[in-house]
């Protein structure tokens, strides 16, 4: 994959290692520039890729080496490295970057103090209101929301419709109201109010079931 420029990463289009390809980027549409397409066969910018390939990947706080987060579910991470040189398990919290405390598998936060003030739910809780300029009588909805499928966070960039599709699990929603968008569009439409109203600020974050 060949890059152009160093403050902003695109694509050579001189590169013939890459299937470039005119649909939205499957990973964020709302980036503009080409698409080039991967063996996955989804189509994505360079910004994109690197955002998702960063998402997978966070430095260990014991050796200070990258490690994947196979489970996007538990944020305990067993880092292998650490482990062989202590000659016994090493697991790090993936929300605070401290050796992890308390039982595993939580998609919540760890036992360490302070870990819930780095939690996606105290975004939830304070971050600012917003409205959307094109959908009338929308206002003061929550301007961070964890969608609905699979808790990732997602903003809103108040351009065109009320709905926006996750980057991390590609399933559409309605930001107003938390709703599946099939589920939304039954009582209403993407530039019109929803019947639910807006939904409250969210107090947990759904755990993604993949099948």
């Amino acid at each position: 994959m060949s890059f152009l420029g160093q403050e902003e990463k695109r694509y050579d289009p001189k590169d013939k290692t890459l299937k470039f390809v005119n649909r939205p980027d499957d990973l964020d549409p709302y980036q503009d520039g080409p698409r080039a397409e991967m063996s996955c066969g989804h189509a994505v910018t360079p910004e994109s890729l690197t955002g998702w390939c960063r998402s997978l990947l966070d430095e260990c706080p014991g050796c200070q080496t990258f490690v994947e987060r196979e489970d996007l579910t538990d944020l305990s991470v067993r880092c292998a490295i650490c482990t062989a040189e202590k000659k016994k398990t090493y697991q790090f919290c993936w929300q605070c970057l401290r050796e992890w405390k308390g039982p595993a598998s939580r998609s919540v936060h760890c036992d360490n103090d302070g870990c819930i003030k780095y939690n996606t739910l105290e975004v939830l809780k304070n971050c600012e209101t917003t409205s959307f300029p094109q959908v009338k009588g929308v206002d003061a909805c929550p301007s961070i929301r964890a969608c609905p499928t699979c808790g990732q966070k997602v903003e809103h960039d108040r351009t065109g419709c009320k709905n926006i599709t996750c980057s991390r699990c590609q399933v559409e929603f309605c930001f107003v109201c938390l709703k599946l968008t099939p589920e939304c569009m039954k009582t209403s439409s993407y530039f019109i109010p929803c019947s639910a109203g807006v939904a409250p600020r969210q107090t947990s974050i759904p755990v993604w079931r993949r099948k």
